[in-house]
């Protein structure tokens, strides 16, 4: 289908992250974080689920028929590949196509904190990668993977809704298993996966209790399992894993995650100086300190632990705009912050004012 064919092309030509296509609406492309239309023709519904008829693989189409909504991979031949949600709005349906690069991009690529290749050189505990929809989790997560596979003889096995980075093997064996192709079901497959020897657990996204559990399980188990969350921040990943359970639960889990988190690590993308974006990273290490509030339910001071303890490798969202203006020069003043979690604080950094409000909130 030549439509949809030039369509990916054209988008992938111009750097876009994201297709959006509409029924009576143009195509429209996200460049940079902004959505812009890519012609002026208006797509047919009849297009539109001609689209879908190509792009959803035949096991999945009753699944769209019930649920109205799924979510799949599309391999372009000489384009690219693509992670695709089709969905129903208004009556009609829809489609979004985020392009994944074939080449996984290294931490330098990525501008991420070097700190982040000792984090996952671990034999077992969580890493949680947070941050909103769109805000580059996954190629994070994607270049983690591949400095394991490059430097550690393990075996890495990733759960994922679908496959959205393809690796080749070097020093690790590496199974990808896709949800719906490979596996029935993540409860499924995440019931199984500790009977296939792995080192490592790659779950593509923490969604609720089960899936939780079976981390839980693995990193007790000695493995190191990296998943991603919908949490604002890293230290929000802790209310935002159990607000997954009842109330009469949240004790215990409280207490077996403080012993099994590595590290939660949450990301924001900011536009560049040079053109496209790059990430802020938000780090929390499971220090002692931090082990110890997560255990005493002290989450409120969380924040402040992790601004107070840049010595021990962690730092706060401020704290790593802060770098990207003023020592590597990568973003404006004002690209910073209107990303900063503290806008105020970070501007009285960027003149020269630093007040310590994470050690004066942990001597209270």
């Amino acid at each position: 289908m030549e439509t949809l064919r030039n369509l990916l092309k054209f988008a992938v030509s111009m750097s876009a992250s994201d297709v959006h296509i509409k029924c009576n609406k143009p195509a429209m492309l996200r460049i940079a974080g902004e959505l812009y239309p890519a012609q002026e023709v208006l797509l047919t519904p009849e297009q539109v689920e001609e689209i879908i008829q190509r792009i959803v693989p035949e096991n999945l189409k009753p699944a769209l028929s019930r649920h109205k909504e799924v979510d799949c991979s599309y391999m372009e031949d000489g384009v690219g590949r693509f992670r695709v949600n089709v969905y129903t709005h208004s009556g009609a349906r829809a489609v979004v196509m985020r392009h994944v690069k074939t080449v996984i991009p290294t931490f330098a690529e990525l501008h991420i904190p070097e700190q982040l290749r000792q984090l996952v050189l671990v034999e077992r505990g969580i890493i949680f990668i947070c941050g909103a929809t769109g805000s580059g989790k996954s190629t994070t997560m994607a270049a983690m993977i591949e400095h394991v596979n490059q430097t550690e003889a393990v075996h890495i096995v990733t759960l994922e809704d679908p496959i959205e980075y393809q690796f080749e093997e070097k020093k690790a064996s590496i199974s990808q298993r896709e949800i719906g192709l490979d596996t029935l079901s993540f409860r499924r497959a995440l019931t199984q996966v500790l009977r296939q020897d792995p080192d490592v657990i790659v779950i593509g996204e923490m969604r609720d209790a089960p899936s939780f559990m079976a981390a839980l399980q693995a990193a007790e188990t000695g493995h190191l399992v990296i998943t991603t969350l919908h949490a604002t921040s890293a230290h929000m990943a802790i209310p935002r894993v159990l607000d997954f359970f009842s109330h009469e639960e949240r004790e215990q889990i409280r207490r077996q995650l403080a012993l099994t988190l590595h590290a939660s690590i949450a990301q924001r993308l900011i536009p560049s100086i040079g053109g496209g974006v790059v990430p802020a990273l938000e780090v929390m290490l499971n220090t002692p300190l931090i082990r110890k509030m997560i255990e005493e339910n002290k989450v409120e001071k969380l924040a402040a632990a992790i601004e107070a303890g840049t010595e021990e490798g962690m730092n706060t969202f401020n704290q790593a705009i802060f770098k990207l203006i003023k020592e590597d020069g990568l973003i404006t003043e004002e690209a910073g912050l209107a990303k900063a979690s503290n806008p105020e604080q970070l501007k009285m950094n960027l003149e020269g004012i630093f007040l310590n409000e994470g050690k004066k909130i942990l001597s209270n």
